[in-house]
């Protein structure tokens, strides 16, 4: 049953973002916006729903570890993992000049963050900081984003049908997700492996198949501001608006964080942020030798994070 469950998850995590991307890209063209607007906001939002949902039920069950480790996991793997595979399958050649402001609030956003996290505590009041600057993010988005069409000659459909294809491919994408991650961290359970390292690897990665498929699928279809702008709104929305809403839900004291956090999943967490801004820069866009780069950092990521586990086990 539990195979059977994960090849339903699969199916249901392709066609979700087959039509997520569809959808999305018929509403930038209609409104005449940029499809990076849209896949910072809507679909880059919108793929983080299992992030939202997974750390603010963590957080209410008084399990810290998972609520950031869920996070942090996700906003390294959506970088290393995901633009890493989409990279190698389509090169995502974006013109630097429409990454540029995006790329360097997660950076910031990311570096923020970290100065926080500092004290060992994610109050109430750096909650609404967060969820405020999210609101501001936003709104510099819109005004910022807006008025850029991509080309695209071809017939539309009609709106309601565009915005159908959008909440229905969420939707599918978020039950996709959940089959996966829930016999995941069962199996994990099982073996002793503990909270902070289950949320970063396996519920986080996990939490990121929307996003992985969503960017993977525009990819493939050309989109890549969709790609790219699917997975930095993500990160952006993941620090300021999940942990933000999850400290003023479930605020985090000192003696519930994991030191491992700060020491050794901070670092990567800015890193990686720093990394694609530098790797964009250079190249601009993600060439399949920067997406290969990304990729080998994430499995050293993961290898340095699993061998503690392993030590121990032997």
């Amino acid at each position: 049953m539990t195979y059977l469950l994960f090849l339903i998850g699969l199916v249901a995590l392709y066609f979700g973002a087959e039509y997520l991307v569809k959808g999305s890209t018929a509403v930038a063209r209609s409104f005449k916006l940029s499809p990076m607007l849209i896949g910072l906001t809507i679909v880059g939002f919108g793929t983080s729903t299992p992030e939202l949902i997974v750390s603010l039920e963590a957080a209410l069950e008084d399990r810290p570890g998972i609520a950031i480790g869920n996070i942090l996991g996700s906003n390294i793997a959506n970088i290393l993992l995901i633009l890493g595979i989409s990279a190698l399958i389509a090169p995502l050649i974006i013109p630097f000049g429409r990454l540029r402001n995006d790329l360097v609030i997660m950076v910031l956003v990311s570096a923020g963050l970290w100065a926080i996290m500092m004290d060992g505590d994610l109050s109430r009041l750096e909650g609404i900081v967060m969820v405020l600057l999210l609101g501001a993010y936003v709104w510099f988005s819109i005004w910022s984003g807006s008025g850029h069409e991509d080309g695209d000659t071809s017939p539309l459909p009609p709106q309601w049908q565009a915005w159908l294809m959008i909440i229905g491919g969420l939707l599918v994408l978020i039950v996709g997700a959940r089959l996966l991650v829930d016999s995941a961290v069962e199996i994990a359970t099982m073996f002793g492996v503990s909270e902070a390292v289950i949320g970063l690897t396996i519920v986080a990665v996990g939490t990121s198949l929307p996003e992985m498929a969503t960017s993977i699928i525009a990819a493939i279809r050309g989109q890549r501001e969709i790609a790219v702008g699917n997975i930095v709104g993500s990160n952006i929305y993941n620090i300021l608006g999940i942990l933000g809403l999850t400290s003023l839900v479930a605020p985090i004291i000192g003696d519930e964080m994991d030191p491992r956090f700060l020491a050794g999943d901070m670092p990567w967490v800015l890193g990686t942020a720093v990394g694609l801004t530098v790797l964009a820069f250079i190249f601009k866009g993600i060439p399949r030798i920067a997406g290969a780069v990304l990729l080998a950092a994430y499995v050293v990521y993961v290898w340095l994070l699993m061998a503690p586990a392993t030590a121990v086990a032997g």
